[in-house]
């Protein structure tokens, strides 16, 4: 059987895969596991739960909640809010734990929960396992005064965006930002953080109904802010998605400015005022190699991981890092949030651009993306892949040709059977070439 929690919590088609009754059981067994590891500590524990705009959302939020007050667990109910605000209010709150109910950049049928433990701290693989294995267990359920009570959080926003404009080194007065917000859960708090901060905002994705969610706008639809940047005369834009943990920008000629040039000028920046922790960022194996060399040279160091949030979590807590991140905008910095969090980027970013009084553009361009070329692979022995003497044969014949102007990547999907071989270059052409003679070789060798 297939485990249930991914590497970003459960998620599926709601009322699907993800029902109500799903989501009021995992709350009661994620009280009950977490009781019983010391999260608890004695005491009447106390839950945060928030939600992103589905429809779906509604209905699961409601379950979540009813789960964890029938387990004993006070709950204060935030409703729609980013995850990372959740993350945050956990930790501010003093409360036990904490859920979120968002499928994040998915299409909107789909929905999903995510826990958090006392401090706002995504969970640990073994107490997901723990929750999963204890689904609708029989157990002694609390009665009259024992029983949760469910209070609203009326002021959520406001203490989490409070908290951003705490976090800021420089205001924003004189810049003209344009937010895409994706129709998702940061529609009101990141442009109301924005102006609080000093910037003139012009939204677009801001007007959620439950069904538009990720629906042409956001993270995974950048057109629309590039058109919106341009059409408004403002210095930048950013993207966020549906829970608005990821961020990307655009700059004011239009063009998108990814999550490693966003990395990149956020290290730099942290590295010259001195919080850039062991000068070095957290980035994944995807990360453009044009990213590593110009961090290089100025004297930061790129601690690779494998792919997904959790690890470059792992990287940073295990290193004592304080920034890391992905490609896709999802960006960590542990001394303001526990999780990536889009709206805090966008103001960091922003602040870069008010404090040196340089473009975004001129920002971004302290790196050159090496042209990247992936091809997945399909229809073949993954498994077979690191015993393959011919692959790698052949990827040391490619990395040799490469030298230092290049790399090569094979990895195996986690959920497909499918190889995927990454190559980049200097030259466009040569990276293509050396990407199509590997998946000759993977094909010819791992073909199922």
């Amino acid at each position: 059987m297939a485990r249930l929690f991914g590497t970003d919590g459960v998620r599926g088609v709601a009322n699907k895969d993800i029902t109500a009754e799903l989501a009021l059981d995992l709350s009661v067994a994620a009280a009950h596991v977490l009781a019983e590891v010391g999260e608890f500590n004695g005491h009447r524990p106390v839950a945060v739960v928030g939600r992103d705009p589905r429809a779906s959302g509604e209905f699961l939020a409601a379950a979540t909640v009813a789960g964890l007050a029938s387990a004993g667990v006070d709950v204060r109910d935030a409703g729609v809010l980013p995850t990372p605000a959740i993350a945050y209010l956990v930790a501010e709150q003093d409360a036990d734990l904490g859920a979120m109910l968002s499928a994040s950049h998915n299409p909107m049928p789909d929905n999903g929960i995510k826990f958090f433990a006392r401090g706002g701290h995504k969970l640990a693989d073994d107490l997901e396992d723990q929750i999963e294995s204890r689904l609708r267990d029989n157990w002694q359920r609390p009665t009259g005064a024992d029983v949760g009570r469910i209070t609203p959080l009326v002021d959520g926003a406001d203490r989490y965006v409070a908290h951003l404009l705490s976090v800021m080194p420089h205001r924003l007065e004189g810049l003209h930002v344009v937010i895409d917000a994706a129709h998702g859960a940061a529609f009101e708090v990141a442009p109301r953080a924005f102006r609080q901060a000093g910037a003139e905002v012009t939204v677009i994705g801001g007007e959620p109904d439950g069904i538009n969610i990720n629906d042409g706008y956001g993270s995974t639809h950048i057109d629309r802010l590039k058109e919106a940047v341009i059409a408004a005369g403002a210095d930048f834009g950013i993207a966020l998605d549906g829970d608005a943990d990821r961020c990307l920008a655009v700059d004011a000629g239009g063009r998108e400015v990814d999550g490693d040039q966003i990395m990149a000028i956020l290290a730099l920046a942290m590295k010259e005022q001195g919080v850039l922790r062991g000068d070095t960022l957290v980035a994944t194996v995807m990360s453009n190699l044009g990213m590593i060399q110009a961090l290089g040279g100025a004297g930061i160091k790129v601690l690779q991981t494998a792919v997904g949030d959790r690890y470059v979590l792992e990287g940073m807590k295990g290193g004592g890092f304080t920034l890391g991140g992905e490609q896709s905008g999802h960006v960590v910095m542990l001394d303001h949030s526990t999780t990536g969090d889009g709206t805090l980027t966008g103001l960091m970013l922003a602040s870069r651009v008010a404090a040196t009084g340089r473009t975004l553009a001129d920002l971004a361009g302290v790196m050159t993306h090496f042209p990247q070329v992936l091809v997945n692979v399909k229809g073949v022995d993954k498994a077979a892949l690191d015993a393959n003497t011919v692959v790698a044969d052949a990827v040391r014949a490619a990395e040799g040709e490469l030298g230092d102007t290049g790399r090569v990547l094979l990895r195996k999907s986690g959920t497909e059977p499918v190889v995927r071989v990454m190559v980049e270059a200097a030259d466009g052409a040569q990276a293509a070439a050396v990407a199509d003679r590997l998946v000759g070789v993977v094909k010819a060798e791992l073909s199922l």
